[in-house]
């Protein structure tokens, strides 16, 4: 099963057999880069230990393979270690090499504490792993790390997790210092290039074997790749590409970088508060959007005196988050755009099949046991059903919406009444020194999340993280009025 993208919840829709597409590698004139000269190989004369780290099933075991073969096509001794423990699938593996001109000096398989002399990271998590840093030294190992962010399993606990890419490349420069340690996207630029995340590591191999990290000759690692008898082509291409980024990285990037992107850039409060408004109107009506703009400018207007946007930018934000919840009329509306279709036709080849879950409410029951309303699964048939069920949108809070009736339908539009109601407080007793108070007050609903009884859940816990900031808020004000009185 494979969950799909584009910001719809992955609980919600599976796509069931096929296969993920190959990416469209870009058109380049290989003939602006020359043949990359020949490095100078390290020596082996002593035993010399490579390791290389990744996740199960992008390759790892291979490359130390593909290394492990050259060296023995090389007549040098070799021996290839692989940990994968549990790993199979996106768990931790670690690929130790150790390679010596004699095979009587090979003592062990397994690289030692502090004695990798050069560290081929397919993974930055796995490569800042504690296993991983305890095999490098400093004045001694060399690194080259794909610094592509792979979510992992935090992210499915910890809703306010971030990926930490800054304290991971910390820990590697610590562990060999800066000038020791290359960190680039490996994942991004093979992708581009080569039309396939799998050529990830065959580049990163060619990378290091360019900056001299790998001890076999570029004759042997050519023989076995052909050995190894799988995507040949791309395989070798990937090779290359990785040499050619070790030379001039910054000229791979300009071909391997569409030209018609654009820069990102932080957006404006201007085009915050347009897109958003442009998004409700599609949700519900013009009318619906237009008592989001009137809040947001009220805000905009009482906040102009301090000399600051943060609050109508947090208000902006909030605001739409609680009037965009996604009810059944804008889940059907979602699935019935063309454009996440495409998006699943570019994902997915073959014959593949569609798979809804989801819980009507008006005839799922809760579980016995748990109390919890289960999922039902459903076929693409039920298509038809959202498209009938978002011409109905704008029954949703009437009379008529036989869906508005839940506790999470009633939660969530009470939701939106009472934001409206307390940002009207906060501008009616807004100054600069309050104005950090008032951030924290307004961006509450962020605390929101989920669906169902995960969000009936966190909205409790919102309600009394905003019952007690506000108890500060109108603290100061009844300080206040105690204080006017006295002097009166």
């Amino acid at each position: 099963d494979y969950s799909c993208l584009k910001g719809f919840c992955p609980s919600f829709i599976t796509i069931e057999g096929g296969r993920l597409a190959r990416g469209r590698a870009a058109r380049i004139d290989e003939s602006q880069f020359a043949e990359p000269p020949m490095p100078a190989l390290p020596d082996t004369t002593r035993p010399y230990g490579i390791m290389v780290t990744g996740v199960g099933g992008t390759g790892v075991v291979t490359i130390g393979a593909l290394i492990g073969m050259a060296a023995h096509l090389d007549d040098r001794g070799v021996t290839v270690l692989d940990m994968t423990g549990l790993a199979q699938k996106g768990g931790s593996v670690f690929s130790h090499i150790r390679i010596a001109n004699d095979p009587d000096d090979l003592h062990a398989v397994r690289i030692a504490a502090g004695e990798a002399d050069a560290v081929i990271g397919g993974d930055v998590v796995v490569t800042a792993s504690v296993e991983a840093l305890a095999k490098m030294a400093g004045q001694r190992s060399r690194v080259i790390v794909n610094c592509a962010e792979t979510p992992t399993s935090d992210f499915a606990r910890n809703p306010d997790w971030q990926f930490p890419l800054d304290k991971m490349e910390l820990s590697i420069v610590e562990a060999v210092g800066r000038d020791s340690v290359d960190f680039l996207d490996a994942q991004a630029i093979a992708t581009r290039l080569l039309g396939d995340a799998i050529a990830t590591n065959l580049f990163l191999l060619g990378y290091a074997w360019q900056k001299g990290l790998v001890p076999v000759s570029h004759e042997a690692l050519q023989q076995a790749i052909e050995l190894n008898g799988v995507a040949l082509e791309l395989n070798r291409k990937a090779f290359l590409w990785g040499r050619r980024a070790a030379c001039d990285l910054a000229a791979v990037l300009r071909v391997a970088s569409p030209a018609e992107v654009t820069p990102l850039r932080e957006e404006s409060l201007d085009e915050v508060i347009a897109r958003r408004m442009a998004y409700l109107v599609d949700y519900q009506d013009a009318a619906y959007a237009e008592r989001y703009r009137r809040l947001v400018s009220r805000v905009r207007t009482a906040e102009a005196a301090l000399g600051s946007t943060r609050l109508t930018d947090t208000v902006a934000r909030q605001a739409f988050r609680l009037m965009a919840y996604k009810d059944e009329y804008e889940v059907a509306r979602l699935y019935g755009d063309a454009s996440f279709w495409q998006s699943v036709r570019d994902t997915f080849d073959g014959d593949y099949a569609i798979r809804f879950h989801l819980a009507p409410p008006l005839i799922s029951r809760p579980d016995p046991n748990t109390g919890r309303i289960a999922k039902r699964t459903y076929g693409k048939g039920l298509l038809r059903v959202f498209r009938l069920l978002a011409r109905l949108k704008g029954l949703r809070g009437g009379r008529w919406d036989l869906f508005g009736k839940t506790d999470e339908r009633r939660a969530e539009r009470a939701w939106i009444g009472r934001y409206e109601q307390d940002v009207l407080e906060l501008i009616d007793h807004l100054s600069f020194d309050r104005l950090p108070l008032a951030l924290e007050i307004a961006g509450v609903p962020a605390m929101i999340r989920g669906f169902g009884h995960v969000k009936l859940g966190h909205m409790a816990e919102a309600e009394q993280r905003r019952s007690t900031l506000f108890e500060r808020w109108r603290a100061v004000d009844t300080s206040r009025d105690e204080a006017v009185a006295r002097a009166a």
